[in-house]
């Protein structure tokens, strides 16, 4: 049996983008309070933001929507949903991390309150902010419900998964294989921006990050 030619074999699947979108603005944000879980609306500011970037992303002809269940995820998903004419899918399980005691309060009060665990989490260390979830249990509930629908997208698809700020981060860590310790290397999303995971024939690759404008090809050594 003949083995296909390197240069024309295709890794099934290759070609598939996963957009990973934050939510719009919300009080909170402004606030600087650890949403977490809390069910936070968007601001006037945040629904103009998902408009703006639902214009954007629209022009990517996505096969497919996934959402948080939380509000303002949701709502932020529908307004790429107006313009695209698809479904959104909304599933818990891309909800933020839970923090408990730490929900609700500024970021001033956490180190003021919980100082010495604010800053063993910033050192990479395994947390459960608050007394709630670890980073890797949100990598645990969130990733695979990433991959599930990003397997079910056509070969070149492109799948918009709109979530929260730390969720985004840690799937992003768990599906480029990075150790734990290592996710807090990824800077975080201002709201409504997103990052691009491009599928290759060595796995997902971080193609942009917190991008507020559509992604241009890589045109050089490293494509």
């Amino acid at each position: 049996m003949t083995a296909p030619d390197a240069g024309t074999a295709r890794t099934p699947g290759r070609g598939r983008r996963i957009i990973l979108w934050r939510h719009g603005q919300t009080s909170w944000n402004v606030e600087r309070r650890f949403q977490g879980t809390t069910d936070v609306e968007l601001t006037e500011t945040g629904v103009a933001q998902a408009r703006r970037a639902a214009r954007l992303l629209a022009s990517l002809r996505p096969d497919a929507i996934l959402s948080s269940d939380l509000q303002r995820a949701a709502n932020t998903a529908a307004e790429l949903a107006v313009l695209t004419d698809l479904d959104v899918a909304r599933d818990e399980a891309l909800r933020e991390t839970y923090a408990g005691v730490w929900q609700g309060l500024t970021h001033d009060e956490i180190i003021a309150r919980h100082g010495e665990e604010y800053a063993a989490w910033k050192r990479g260390e395994p947390v459960r902010r608050g007394g709630g979830e670890l980073e890797t249990e949100v990598a645990d509930r969130a990733a695979p419900v990433v991959l599930r629908h990003a397997d079910k997208l056509p070969e070149d698809g492109t799948l918009v998964v709109v979530s929260h700020g730390g969720t985004i981060r840690t799937t992003i860590g768990r599906l480029l294989g990075l150790a734990p310790h290592d996710w807090e290397s990824l800077g975080g999303l201002s709201n409504c921006c997103w990052s691009v995971l491009g599928q290759g024939a060595r796995g997902w690759r971080l193609l942009e990050h917190n991008a507020g404008t559509l992604p241009e090809p890589v045109l050089g050594d490293d494509d």
